[in-house]
């Protein structure tokens, strides 16, 4: 593993509390799940920061090494890796993305 890869995603993950890493942007996802992920964030009201894989293939690939999810959007909440779509999905329709997200609500 690219030790300096680490670093970069460890510093992008300490500086921001939520973070999305995606094809596209928050404005402009260019994915359905990318716009799918955007959309439940977008249901709270919440700063995140979001990092388009798309400008730089070995981002993309070494990310799904860093965080051993072999998919693309990811989600960190406070430097945790939190899962793909299929999971933000999930913990949004059993509210528990709802508790995860509270303290950074109306924030």
């Amino acid at each position: 593993m690219d030790r300096n890869f680490n670093i970069m995603i460890e510093k992008i993950i300490e500086q921001h509390a939520i973070v999305l890493f995606m094809k596209g942007n928050k404005h402009d996802p260019k994915c359905t799940f990318s716009r799918q992920a955007i959309d439940i964030l977008n249901t709270f009201n919440i700063e995140y920061y979001t990092v388009n894989v798309l400008n730089d293939n070995n981002i993309k690939n070494k990310l799904k090494i860093y965080s051993q999810w072999p998919t693309v959007p990811q989600l960190y909440i406070n430097q945790e890796f939190i899962g793909g779509t299929d999971i933000i999905i999930d913990l949004y329709k059993t509210l528990k993305l709802h508790e995860i997200l509270e303290v950074y609500i109306n924030s």
